[in-house]
């Protein structure tokens, strides 16, 4: 009741024939290249909230300290 591995190995035989080792390498490579940069994108979008939340962290310590205690 599902894709047997024969089947899976006949349509990867098919597309091999249909697109060429070559055009598929490109199009492997074309991918990996595009999840590399969408990995790195998502990293430094963490970086610079890390940064932007503890440089507002900063400010709130630092605007705490410059008010006046009421005795």
């Amino acid at each position: 009741m599902g894709i047997s591995p024969w089947q899976l190995l006949i349509v990867l035989v098919i597309i091999v024939l249909i697109f060429g080792t070559k055009r598929l390498r490109n199009i492997g490579s074309d991918l990996g290249s595009a999840v590399k940069g969408f990995k790195k994108s998502v990293g430094d979008d963490e970086q610079e909230q890390k940064q932007l939340d503890s440089s507002q962290q900063n400010k709130t310590n630092d605007s705490a300290e410059k008010k006046p205690e009421d005795k």
